[in-house]
């Protein structure tokens, strides 16, 4: 482990990767990034993961954590913890024999900034 040390952004500073698909259509190369991040949340197990992560006290979670809720092998965990880190959901870090994970939140930021909508006016009828 290094000793750089990275700025803490807080959540006002974090850079937005792409405007509402309802302002703009996506370019081809943000739709494949992203698509990588939905392909990975796809999956229920994965989805858990990522949630039992997020909401670990102190926002990081052991590995020796995550495998319990689950009525999968170990092995499987770290299959599905690996997609989530090579889809940019997660960070990693080997402590020891055990690998602590975290949420990234820039890529929530990118995944919630894509899917923001302005709030609908009020119809008679409902929704639409």
């Amino acid at each position: 482990m290094s000793n750089l040390e990275l700025p803490v952004l807080g959540p006002d500073d974090a850079p937005a990767c792409c405007s509402p698909l309802v302002r703009e259509p996506l370019d081809e190369a943000a739709a494949v990034d992203l698509a990588k991040m939905f392909k990975a949340l796809s999956d229920p197990v994965r989805l858990r993961l990522l949630s039992l992560i997020a909401s670990h006290e102190g926002g990081e979670a052991c590995v020796c954590d995550l495998t319990g809720p689950f009525d999968v092998s170990q092995p499987t965990i770290s299959h599905h913890l690996k997609v989530l880190r090579e889809a940019g959901l997660v960070g990693s870090e080997r402590r020891g024999t055990w690998v602590y994970y975290w949420v990234l939140p820039a890529a929530l930021t990118r995944l919630s900034a894509l899917l923001d909508t302005p709030a609908a006016p009020a119809t008679a009828g409902g929704s639409r």
